[in-house]
């Protein structure tokens, strides 16, 4: 009876540790699938990092999201400044569907807002079908349902893409670029060849005087996460360019003309959403 109790104990402790290692190696890129439910929480409307960001870098403007996550700023990024289009690219095809489940949902609850305010419009939002699998048809499900000349779904787009190690050659350029929290697993993940290939690749596709917005993650938090492969524990080791060389870099390496630190806007915000943010004009 004891040796069967430890046997069981024995199996239990197991499937723990098999679950702690599959959750450690699920996300080496960051991709968490609920990383913005972690860093803004329940009790927050909208991401505070919204609050350093002026309108005139995003309206009527092309903008794209590198490290969109599922894709909540770049949504609220797009209704709150009226971009002319936004593109938001992740390296997990996960947080990409995510991504489009959440502006499916978006556009729902602003329907939902709009018949409570036009009573003879009949706007019952996506129905029960919210759960429509491939881009094109949730693209066509929001353009039949929603009554403004332009809503979301002709604005705001998602793709799966390996921002780095794409060889896609570029379909446009773009008048304002994000980088938020992002900076840190290409570094660990591809090195200081993998930061330069995405600094680089930004300032190419900026058009004159486009605006890089970056949110990079400090050497700290570097140190936090260098276990999650072996491959980041490796490219840890060799690092050369730390987060507090990286203005340096963009503007003397890379050819930004110039740099602005906006993040004293951010002060007293939640934990997770206090790092600097910094703007650089191509």
């Amino acid at each position: 009876m004891e040796a069967e109790k430890r046997k069981g104990e024995e199996k239990c402790t197991q499937k723990i540790e098999q679950k702690k290692k599959k959750r450690k190696d699920l996300f080496p890129y960051g991709n968490y699938k609920n990383y913005y439910g972690y860093r803004v929480g329940q009790d927050m409307e909208e991401d505070p990092r919204l609050k350093v960001m002026k309108k005139e870098w995003f309206e009527g403007k092309d903008c794209l999201d590198v490290g969109c996550n599922n894709g909540s700023i770049t949504i609220q990024i797009a209704k709150r400044f009226q971009c002319q289009s936004i593109l938001g690219v992740d390296i997990d095809s996960n947080r990409i569907e995510d991504a489009y489940w959440h502006l499916r949902k978006f556009v729902k609850m602003e329907q939902g807002k709009a018949s409570k305010s036009k009573a003879s419009e009949n706007a019952n939002g996506l129905g029960t079908n919210i759960a429509a699998s491939s881009d094109i048809e949730t693209k066509q499900t929001l353009r039949n349902c929603s009554s403004q000349e332009k809503d979301l779904s002709d604005i705001v787009s998602f793709r799966q893409e390996n921002f780095v190690q794409s060889r896609r050659p570029p379909e446009k350029h773009y008048d304002t670029i994000l980088c938020l929290s992002v900076t840190k697993w290409i570094h660990l993940n591809w090195g200081d060849d993998g930061l330069i290939t995405l600094f680089s690749k930004i300032w190419r596709l900026l058009n004159p005087g486009g605006i890089f917005v970056l949110e990079p993650q400090p050497w700290k938090s570097y140190d936090n996460n260098r276990t999650v492969s072996e491959t980041t524990a490796e490219n840890f080791k060799k690092i050369i360019f730390r987060p507090e060389c990286f203005q340096d870099l963009l503007l003397d390496k890379i050819g930004f003309r110039t740099v602005e630190d906006v993040t004293s806007s951010l002060s007293g915000s939640k934990t997770g959403f206090n790092r600097p943010i910094f703007v650089f004009r191509k």
